[in-house]
């Protein structure tokens, strides 16, 4: 067999997950370290970074042009952030396989202060994420937030020139380039509930590549891909993009899920919350009945579809 193509961006946490994703597949298969190879290839979402991902496109901008490597059978296996991908695949490629999610929740990074709760009034936060915008807001109108894209490092940099007093990061990235000493502090789910997917590997495959799908389906992990179900038909029901806050976290108790969703307007003005639990086996119908509780709750001007 030829060797088994990785396609992922270039950044040093896209690199770090593809190289996850070849080690467990060297582990699970017994594979040469030659067998399995990482390709990067450069995304929207990487080119532009003079302007906020809202204003560009929304999701996808970080998967288009692997998806389009993965349809050209460039590449095997596309590896993403979950939290990345648009709820609708393109036709002809599915998600064969989640990884085991790493810690899901936000954190908080200062060089001046302890925690979220103890920055100063008019405290200046920066943030690229929507979602995060709008939750700061919502928890604390008196400070304000800045535009700040770039990948971990870049950002962080920017936290050290005072561009921003604090910032949050996913702490499942910052663990991933081992860079946990940086966390300030992590913030819990129920202070700050995740991006959909947050700290989810997942694997996307052509559906059907009868080679593939074995072999990358060895590595699913059948919690994470049950949690990923309920958040993931949440976000589709609410049509989610980069334009509209959108948050939602699932947990699995033995056979139960737990699931709580949220949708934010992006001043953080208006918070609606939701929670359900049942069964793994119907976790998708329980992440599509907390989006429609929400569709009945919700102010008809923040459902409104953007073009992204």
């Amino acid at each position: 067999m030829q060797a088994i193509r990785i396609g992922t961006r270039g950044s040093p946490l896209a690199l770090a997950q593809a190289h996850e994703v070849k080690d467990r597949l060297i582990a699970a298969h017994g594979f040469s370290a030659e067998a399995v190879t990482v390709n990067v290839i450069k995304t929207t979402g990487d080119r532009v970074l003079d302007r906020p991902l809202s204003e560009i496109g929304g999701k996808g901008l970080f998967t288009k042009e692997i998806e389009e490597a993965l349809l050209a059978n460039e590449i095997d296996v596309a590896v993403h952030s979950m939290k990345d991908m648009q709820t609708v695949l393109p036709d002809g490629l599915v998600i064969g396989a989640v990884l085991p999610r790493e810690d899901p929740r936000d954190a908080f990074i200062s060089l001046r202060h302890r925690s979220f709760d103890g920055l100063p009034k008019g405290a200046v936060v920066g943030t690229s994420s929507l979602r995060r915008k709008a939750q700061v807001l919502h928890a604390r109108p008196d400070l304000r937030v800045v535009d700040f894209r770039g990948n971990v490092q870049t950002r962080l940099r920017k936290l050290e020139d005072g561009v921003a007093e604090a910032t949050f990061l996913a702490v499942a990235g910052l663990k991933r380039l081992g860079l946990q000493e940086r966390i300030t502090s992590p913030v819990s789910a129920e202070q700050m509930l995740p991006a959909v997917a947050q700290g989810v590997i997942g694997l996307e495959i052509r559906d059907g590549d009868e080679t593939i799908t074995p072999i990358v389906s060895a590595l699913n992990d059948a919690k994470t891909a049950f949690a990923v179900a309920a958040e993931r038909a949440f976000l589709a029901r609410l049509e989610g993009s980069c334009r509209t806050p959108i948050a939602g976290h699932a947990t699995i108790d033995g056979t139960k899920v737990h699931f709580r969703g949220q949708l934010l307007s992006p001043d953080g003005a208006k918070c609606y919350d939701v929670a359900r639990s049942g069964s793994v086996e119907d976790a998708r119908a329980l992440g599509l009945s907390a989006a429609d509780e929400i569709l009945g709750k919700a102010d008809a001007a923040l459902l409104v579809r953007s073009n992204a």
